[in-house]
């Protein structure tokens, strides 16, 4: 049994006490240390990180613990929003192409790793954003990356919302460029920084989510466009919780403000709403000629499964004719919103199918996360280094399958706990 001291001494450590190596210490030290500490007993959040999903994708879900036990919950956790992972016309088009090519490529996309259902994939991705041209990486992370790290570099400047998703900051230190970073959709300070860049940095981009992975909320895209073109600057989108979701027709976040044709890079990954893997960037044919080039996610990269190609073509016939379900998804959303906030909780200020219930204290987090899982309801856990620890929260994903009945069920359960720890009355 762990004695208090330890407790205390092992609760006082933090996520970044485990990344540098301790002077005297073997390059593996790190490793023993993080491993005793989540050998002890104390919680820290990660109990359930790595369990085992017994089924697909669903509204109901089995799981199995690092315990062993199995037991069924109500899926909150998961990103595949429209559920088209199991959508039979997906299905079937995943099929055919993994008997028509088997289940691997076997090479880089620029080698002999692209078959014409890859290349109908990327038409079909241009054309639902409008623009000329369409690369597909084999991983949504390696996108941000690869194209972040190939267009920029020592002689540019990149400002980046201070939200943005961790793989972007990559790309930015990847390339070696100069990083600008404003608050949270401050508009008033993006253009503080715009206004002081120097003249002969002429080489800019301005990086955004569209829909923020841990708030829900969008990016003001009509103000970022408009600073854009008045300071001279690109503009790139990472509209990975948006597409297929947000807009008049499910294009994004750019649709939903109107400024389609004013945001040159289209990013977004087919892991989310597409319910697939790998992700994307639609532009100008120039710029997709170049990152195929010097993209190295791309092209050290073994391609996508056509097996996944050919289930993210049907994927894309249904969000070209807005037949994917997100009517239905957004009366879940709305519904879940609405439920939450009778409740009294803090839920920000969504504006799409991602929904944070504010905690606020780690240590209340954690215990709700464990407790809500063995109750029958998963969601997933945000704290830090995803966002600061003050504002760490459950996250809660809807999904078009789920209906009222559980829904309310959810809720309910969340409800009492959050009565249990004083989050609600």
């Amino acid at each position: 049994m762990l004695d208090l001291t330890s407790e205390k001494k092992f609760m006082n450590l933090k996520f970044e006490n485990f990344i540098d190596t301790l002077e005297g210490e073997d390059i593996f030290g790190k490793t023993e240390r993080l491993d005793e500490v989540l050998s002890s007993g104390v919680m820290t959040g990660n109990e359930a990180l790595g369990m085992v999903t017994m089924n697909k994708v669903s509204a109901e879900s089995k799981i199995k613990e690092k315990d062993g036990e199995v037991h069924d919950v109500i899926m909150l956790g998961s990103n595949s929003y429209l559920n088209l992972s199991t959508h039979p016309q997906v299905m079937e088009g995943a099929r055919r192409a993994l008997e028509e090519f088997g289940y691997g490529m076997g090479a880089v996309s620029n080698y002999a790793g692209i078959t014409e259902i890859h290349k109908e994939l990327e038409a079909r991705i241009a054309k639902f954003y409008g623009a000329e041209d369409c690369i597909v990486f084999p991983s949504g992370y390696g996108a941000n990356v690869g194209i972040v790290s190939a267009l920029c570099g020592k002689n540019d400047v990149i400002i980046n919302d201070a939200a943005n998703h961790a793989s972007i900051f990559d790309g930015c230190m990847l390339s070696g460029a100069d990083i600008k970073v404003f608050p949270h959709r401050d508009m008033k300070y993006l253009e503080r920084i715009l206004s002081r860049l120097p003249e002969e940095k002429t080489g800019r981009l301005i990086i955004t989510d569209g829909v923020f992975s841990m708030d829900g909320d969008m990016a003001p895209l009509d103000k970022i466009v408009e600073l854009a073109q008045k300071y001279n600057c690109r503009v790139m989108v990472d509209d990975a919780h948006g597409v297929g979701i947000v807009g008049k027709t499910g294009r994004g976040t750019a649709e939903h403000f109107g400024v389609m044709d004013k945001v040159d890079l289209h990013v977004g990954m087919l892991s989310k709403g597409p319910g697939g893997l790998g992700g994307y960037c639609a532009a100008s044919r120039q710029i997709v000629q170049y990152l195929r080039l010097y993209a190295r996610s791309y092209f050290f990269s073994t391609a996508l499964p056509a097996s996944v190609a050919g289930g993210l073509n049907e994927v894309f016939k249904l969000l070209e004719t807005d037949n994917a379900g997100r009517d239905k998804l957004w009366q879940n959303t709305e519904y879940l919103k609405s439920k939450l906030l009778e409740k009294g909780f803090d839920i920000g200020h969504s504006q799409s199918a991602v929904v944070p219930v504010m905690v606020y204290s780690e240590p209340v987090l954690f215990e709700m996360y464990e407790k809500l899982r063995r109750r029958g309801v998963y969601v997933n856990i945000v704290t830090y280094p995803a966002v600061r620890r003050k504002e760490c929260r459950l996250r809660l994903c809807t999904m078009k399958e789920l209906t009222f009945e559980q829904i309310d069920k959810a809720v309910e359960i969340i409800a009492e706990l959050g009565r249990e720890y004083g989050l609600i009355s």
